[in-house]
């Protein structure tokens, strides 16, 4: 069975491109384009991992992550910010409010999918502390 990813991110084109990456190794992709809409389709249907956006309309993906991580049926799954926000501090405060990981934005299409393959397998951020 192939892992199920919902990726949740406003902009087309970065919706496009991870999920032609994504979807050409194998996986399925679920999108949404915006954090109320993601958390509908992440309660509906648990995926088995997150790549979400910080910067969304509505509501940024930091409270996206923190109620993502409120539901007991989520909690155990993983969720990657993919985010242009580099500046320091940031990957810190993505995972303060759930996410597991950071990857920053422009994507590198040649280590992508490994990038988020290897949150499929291994432990949360805080269990390696």
């Amino acid at each position: 069975m192939r892992a199920t990813i919902l990726i949740i991110e406003d902009n087309e084109q970065n919706r496009y491109l991870a999920t032609f990456l994504l979807e050409k190794h194998g996986f399925r992709v679920v999108e949404a384009v915006d954090g109320p809409s993601g958390l509908v389709l992440a309660s509906d249907r648990p995926p088995d991992l997150v790549l979400l956006d910080i910067q969304l309309p509505q509501m940024d993906g930091y409270e996206v992550a923190r109620r993502l991580r409120a539901q007991p049926v989520l909690r155990a799954v993983p969720i990657v910010a993919v985010t242009s926000y580099a500046m320091p501090g940031d990957r810190e405060k993505a995972l303060a409010a759930g996410c597991d990981g950071y990857v920053e934005k422009p994507i590198n299409p040649d280590t992508f999918v490994a990038q988020v393959a290897a949150f499929l397998r291994g432990p949360r951020q805080e269990e390696l502390s």
